[in-house]
């Protein structure tokens, strides 16, 4: 059974920090992919932060700055540093993993249930 398990979320004021984990069971695959998305009642899902195929970090503008991600791919975990929050940032993380095939294509997406982040002004 294939498993992303997601935690950190929870509720900060504004200017707080939160540090969101997702680790991936039971996923096997040689080059996997992960990212961070969000989604908020009133918008659509929306990229948060990523890793480019040469392995550079990518984010939304609205968080450069102040969100880091790392990964430790054979652990099959990501790791988004959130700083200096804003009532905006309020929204369910997701937590997205697919493969890499030899072939260049990626795999259907897996997505992780989410972790809610509030921040109040």
């Amino acid at each position: 059974e294939i498993r992303l398990v997601e935690s950190g979320g929870g509720s900060v004021q504004a200017g707080g920090s939160l540090t969101l984990s997702c680790r991936a069971f039971g996923y096997i695959c040689l080059r996997v992919d992960m990212a961070w998305y969000r989604q908020s009642p009133t918008k659509e899902r929306e990229f948060v932060s990523g890793f480019e195929s040469d392995g550079a970090a990518t984010y939304a503008d609205s968080v450069k700055g102040r969100f880091t991600i790392s990964k430790d791919y054979p652990k099959k975990t990501v790791t988004l540093q959130m700083n200096d929050l804003r009532p905006d940032d309020t929204a369910l993380y997701s937590c997205r993993i697919r493969c890499l095939y030899a072939s260049g294509e990626y795999s259907e997406p897996i997505w992780g249930q989410g972790t809610q982040v509030t921040v109040s002004s």
